[in-house]
């Protein structure tokens, strides 16, 4: 008990600190999410959010065959996991969210010149391609939550 009440004591500052100002500056009552609802099912939702971290997980992975010069490896994984998949594709077709619907789009001819770049094998103009791409997401999530 002696040994918790210590540690407590210890960190106090440090919870408090956190507390007051948050990783922004900001307390917690201060936060307020103004992104656009997307209003889908609980299915589509799952979709999505499942969609969302294949095409994270797809970034990470074009990102680490970049650092080994494997370009068409790049390109082919931009293509088949960037671009409009099947599932993003249901999602859209779910949604009445018109500027949703036109990001998708963005985002997918985005991922196929991406993919185009990545064949060149020019190391700036494909992370240049792929910094647009990240910027429509980035766009999305900016807009949209859950």
């Amino acid at each position: 008990m002696k040994i918790f009440i210590m540690l407590a004591i210890l960190f106090m500052p440090v919870f408090c600190t956190a507390e007051e100002q948050g990783i922004t500056g900001l307390t917690a009552h201060d936060i307020v999410d103004n992104r656009q609802s997307l209003d889908l099912s609980p299915r589509m939702k799952h979709r999505l959010l499942s969609n969302m971290r294949e095409q994270l997980s797809a970034t990470r992975n074009i990102i680490g065959m970049l650092g080994h010069d494997n370009f068409e490896g790049a390109s082919n994984t931009a293509r088949a996991k960037l671009g409009m998949t099947e599932g993003l594709e249901q999602v859209y077709n779910a949604s009445n969210n018109q500027e949703l619907i036109k990001l998708g789009i963005i985002a997918s001819a985005s991922a196929d010149k991406l993919a185009i770049s990545l064949k060149s094998k020019d190391l700036k103009k494909s992370l240049k391609a792929l910094r647009e791409s990240m910027a429509i997401c980035v766009q999305c999530h900016n807009k949209f939550r859950q």
